[in-house]
């Protein structure tokens, strides 16, 4: 039987979702809720679905198995709280939270309820970016240096709540951010110190659209980010991974890898498609939910995301490194399962 899901959010994201649903035989959408009821009912009619004006209005008209949580990151917790007090899964949108106490309500929640709960981080779900961590898991890279990672193109936010920071936490930092600290610590593993370099402010939106961040972790691997919303960056590569024994590459349009006693470069994949992964993450939520799987990010990676960018947005006011404090997660339930990590 397929699992019936209800979108929160009827926006950009939740139009992705219906593109992954589309390729996904064991999941089906029965219901969207948006605060805006023309945007509801004007997807919910596209899909021939139920609509609703709020979660717990979808929740009653509706029998749900789990949401996705599409709405602006300030909503989150009230979303999934009335989720979970339905016994009903959550798979969030990034950022969990625009703040750690705010994240550990929602773990915490979720274990009171012993109800599934992840947080949507597509690029751990690209499978250039599975075969990199493979590569590196199975020591052909040697020991991590440093991760680079890149997420800059122009873009006009203006009309947008990303850089509304009441409602989104801040700016590219939290938006691109919660991205790239996921995949640093999908390579380098827990961070402990964090220092954030703001650009120019260019367009006029009150909060930050381009910094340079910088993460080092327990293991003594560095990582160097370079986020942006005001300038494109025009190479292919958007993460690299150099190790003592060689180097990967992971791009748009292709990825490759060289160790130090090659003279060629052995490339893999076949590019970045954001509906393929995050079909990939899709998957393996459904699969948790019928207990074949764990949940490949955990809450425990999903606070620490968020610590390590309230961590970053304390450094940008000090100007200096500044210490990431230790996840503290809640126990999430037994079909919630751990992280790949």
């Amino acid at each position: 039987m397929s699992a019936r899901f209800g979108l929160i959010g009827a926006g950009g994201i939740a139009k992705s979702y219906v593109s992954v649903f589309a390729g996904v035989a064991d999941a089906k959408i029965v219901g969207v809720a948006d605060v805006d009821p023309n945007a509801a009912h004007g997807l919910a009619a596209e899909l021939d679905v139920v609509a609703a004006a709020t979660t717990v209005e979808l929740l009653g008209a509706v029998s749900l198995d789990a949401v996705i949580v599409c709405t602006p990151p300030d909503s989150h917790p009230e979303v999934a709280r009335a989720a979970f007090d339905a016994g009903v899964a959550v798979l969030c949108e990034k950022p969990l939270a625009i703040s750690v106490d705010a994240a550990q309500g929602m773990v915490a929640e979720a274990a009171r309820c012993a109800v599934p709960f992840t947080m949507a981080t597509k690029f751990r779900f690209v499978e250039e970016v599975v075969r990199a961590y493979e590569l590196v898991a199975s020591g052909a890279l040697g020991e991590v240096i440093q991760v680079e990672n890149t997420f800059a193109s122009r873009v006009d936010m203006s009309t947008r709540w990303n850089s509304q920071p009441v409602v989104s936490g801040g700016g590219v930092l939290i938006d691109n951010g919660t991205h790239s600290v996921d995949i640093a610590r999908y390579f380098l593993g827990p961070i402990h110190e964090v220092m954030v370099v703001e650009g120019p402010r260019t367009l006029e939106l009150g909060v930050e659209d381009s910094v340079q961040l910088l993460l080092r972790a327990a293991s003594g691997g560095t990582a160097a980010i370079d986020l942006s919303w005001s300038y494109d960056n025009a190479t292919d590569v958007y993460l690299q991974v150099y190790g003592t024994a060689g180097t990967i590459q992971v791009g748009w349009q292709r990825s490759r890898y060289r160790l130090n006693q090659d003279e060629e470069w052995t490339e893999f994949g076949d590019g970045y498609n954001k509906i393929v992964c995050m079909r990939s993450q899709l998957a393996n939520f459904c699969a948790a939910l019928r207990g074949e799987e764990t949940l490949a990010i955990s809450t425990a990676d999903a606070i620490a995301s968020v610590q390590v960018i309230e961590a970053a947005y304390r450094s940008l006011t000090a100007a200096d490194w500044t210490t990431v404090d230790p996840v503290q997660a809640v126990a999430p339930p037994a079909s919630a399962g751990g992280s790949v990590a």
